[in-house]
């Protein structure tokens, strides 16, 4: 069986469709699906997902690109509805400066992630992390914030294999869906060559990044087996154990086993 353990079914792109994908999912290979959270809105939809199916779970926070958002008072509440017992961890959270280039900006998603960390430390969770042309800040927030002692997945990892190695100090979980099978992913293939399957999650982001030869297309969980391929060629293995590692890996990582 296959773990999701980042998807977005709350999105938009679903509202068509939503309720007969999820119900499909556990028949046609997908055991257990996490669903994130981006801002503060998809912190109650993601609860309402995981508490109609039993195989949903949902990682709650603020993305980087929403955290003006947050105040006091939501904090105060994130923290309440992290008490959810299908609550299995903080995220996605981190930083992106992909889009957002001014320093005041910058600065106030550090603050925040540097917060959310602690939030996650106090609550004995797990921690998503987003970040996107942001490898050094990341790194240097979450040493800050205790390092080794955080127990967190680099979410849609897309960073060199030197930045992996970094990240590995730490034990960390390293999150890989669709950009593994793109052509012009070979960055990408060569950190995960490096990287031991132990600390690999699979992860799709749907409805974004769907592998070939669904790339441009709505991604979902069921496309994960493709990835899934790949990373049993990549690793010189089976599908069956990429599945049942991965698996392992997912289920201890969020505190399922």
């Amino acid at each position: 069986m296959i773990f999701d353990t980042h998807a977005h079914y709350d999105d938009r792109a679903f509202d068509t469709d939503r309720e007969e994908l999820l119900a499909s999912l556990p028949e046609k290979g997908v055991g257990r699906v996490v669903n994130i959270a981006a801002d503060l809105q998809s912190v109650s939809s993601s609860l309402a997902l995981a508490e109609r199916y039993p195989y949903l779970y949902a990682a709650l926070g603020v993305h980087p690109s929403g955290v003006s958002e947050l105040t006091e008072e939501s904090y105060f509440w994130l923290e309440e509805r992290l008490s959810h017992p299908k609550a299995v961890a903080v995220g996605e959270i981190g930083l992106d400066y992909y889009w957002e280039k001014e320093e005041p900006v910058q600065a106030l998603q550090r603050e925040h992630f540097s917060r959310q960390l602690e939030l996650a430390k106090r609550l004995d969770k797990p921690v998503v992390i987003h970040s996107r042309d942001a490898a050094r800040d990341t790194l240097e927030v979450m040493a800050a914030a205790g390092g080794g002692s955080l127990r967190a997945v680099i979410h849609c990892f897309s960073y060199t294999k030197e930045t992996a190695r970094e990240f590995l100090r730490w034990d960390y979980y390293f999150g890989v869906g669709g950009v593994l099978t793109f052509k012009n992913g070979r960055k990408l293939r060569e950190a995960v060559a490096e990287i031991p399957m132990e600390r690999i999650l699979l992860e799709t982001d749907c409805p974004y990044l769907a592998p070939e030869p669904y790339r441009g297309k709505r991604n979902c969980s069921l496309y994960l087996a493709g990835v899934a391929d790949a990373l049993a060629q990549l690793k010189g293995i089976s599908r069956r154990e990429v599945e049942e590692i991965t698996w392992r890996n997912a289920q201890r990582f969020y505190g399922l086993e």
